[in-house]
């Protein structure tokens, strides 16, 4: 099939967590896999990883204006 995949949509605008929690970030990480918005390790509850740890989504992308990279 090419490898194609479907493009991922993400979760929201901001680490759902913390919105939820009223929790603060540094920066949001958006999972390739599921399009799970979390917030980097920099940040106080490190949402993205405990994501990665959950789900075991491999890679992400950075979810800040201007950036664009990815990471496995």
């Amino acid at each position: 099939m090419g490898g194609r995949t479907a493009p991922v949509h993400p979760s929201g605008h901001g680490c759902m967590k913390c919105l939820k929690d009223g929790g603060d970030w540094v920066h949001l990480r958006m999972c390739l896999t599921c399009g799970h918005v979390g917030c980097c390790d920099d940040s106080p509850s490190r949402h993205a990883t405990q994501h990665f740890h959950a789900s075991a989504h491999p890679v992400i992308k950075s979810f800040e204006p201007g950036e664009n990279w990815a990471w496995c």
